[in-house]
C-alpha cells in the first residue's frame, strides 16, 4: 500500500491510502494529490516531505528519506504515549519496536518469510476462497483452534487443505492460523521484553481474530489505531514537521529539495 499522510500543528489533516501497483513512482504521485485534494492545499503549500517504507526512494518529491522503523515509532508514540512495544504486521513484514519515550530504541524483524505477515493471510484466503477481510469474523465463530505447524506459506496452504479434507470447520482452520501468526510474531517480540503499552499496527491489526491470538499469546491487552495503516506515514510527516521547526527556530533555510509534483515514469 501507498499511503500519504499531511499534518499540520501535529494534526492529521488528511490522509490517503492507495494500492501500490507495479508503478510505484506513479502511485506517489497520485495518493499525493488525492490527499491534497481532501484538504484543499497545493504541493506548493506543503512544507516539508518525508518519504519512508520500502519505496521511499521511489518518492520523486520527497525532501528526505528516513527509514520506516524510526517512523513508526514516532507515530505510534504520538497516538499512544504509554507505548513501550509497538507491533506492525504489514503485507511483507512483521516488525516489533521496543520504544522509550517516544523514540525507538531497539527492534526485531521478520522480512525474509512472508509466514506471519499479510501476505500469509491472503494466500490464506484464497485457499479458503474468502476475502481476507472475513478472516477475522470468522475465526471469532470457532469452538477450537486446529494447529497449524508449518512455517512456510506454500506448506501451510497444504496443510491446510488437508485440514478441510478431514472435515475441520473453516472457523477452526482461520483460529488455528491467526494462532500460529500471533506465536511467530510473539516469539519474535518476546527478544524486546513485553512490556505495556503494546500498540498493534498495519494492515494485519484490522483483523480482530489476530488482534485477540496476539493478546493471548503476549498474555495483555493489545491497543490498535483507529486508522492502523498510517502510522508510519504518521510518523514520517510528524518528523517532517520537526525538521522545518528545527529549521525555522535555528534562522535557517529549510532543506528542501528541488521538487515538483507530477507524473513519473522510470523511464524518462
Amino acid at each position: 500500500m501507498t499511503k500519504v499522510v499531511i499534518t499540520a500543528d501535529a494534526a492529521v489533516r488528511a490522509s490517503a491510502v492507495r494500492h501500490t501497483g507495479p508503478e510505484h513512482r506513479r502511485e506517489a504521485n497520485r495518493v499525493m494529490e488525492e490527499a491534497l485534494g481532501r484538504c484543499g492545499l497545493s504541493f506548493s503549500e506543503i512544507a516539508f516531505v518525508v518519504a519512508t517504507g520500502y519505496g521511499r526512494m521511489n518518492v520523486p518529491f520527497a525532501d528526505r528519506q528516513i527509514t520506516e522503523l524510526s517512523c513508526h515509532a514516532r507515530g505510534v508514540a504520538s497516538l499512544f504515549p504509554g507505548v513501550r512495544l509497538a507491533i506492525d504486521i504489514g503485507g511483507q513484514d512483521a516488525k516489533a519496536l521496543k520504544v522509550k519515550d517516544g523514540k525507538l530504541v531497539d527492534f526485531a524483524m521478520n522480512d525474509k518469510c512472508a509466514a506471519g505477515t499479510g501476505r500469509f493471510l491472503e494466500v490464506v484466503a484464497e485457499t479458503l476462497g474468502l476475502k481476507v477481510e472475513e478472516l477475522g469474523p470468522i475465526s471469532l465463530k470457532a469452538t477450537k483452534k486446529v494447529s497449524i505447524s508449518s512455517t512456510c506459506t506454500v506448506f501451510a496452504q497444504q496443510e491446510i487443505i488437508a485440514r478441510l479434507s478431514e472435515g475441520i470447520a473453516v472457523a477452526d482452520v482461520v483460529a488455528g492460523l491467526h494462532d500460529a501468526v500471533a506465536s511467530r510474531v510473539a516469539k519474535m517480540a518476546s527478544r524486546l521484553k513485553v512490556q505495556p503499552d503494546v500498540v498493534f499496527t498495519g494492515g494485519v491489526a484490522k483483523n480482530i481474530g489476530v488482534v485477540k491470538a496476539l493478546e493471548a499469546n503476549l498474555g495483555c491487552r493489545v491497543l490498535v489505531p483507529d486508522e492502523p495503516l498510517i502510522s508510519g506515514a504518521l510518523g514520517a510527516a510528524l518528523l517532517a514537521r520537526e525538521i522545518t521547526l528545527d529549521a525555522i527556530a535555528h534562522d535557517k533555510p529549510v532543506p528542501r529539495a528541488e521538487r515538483h509534483l507530477e507524473e513519473t515514469t522510470f523511464f524518462r
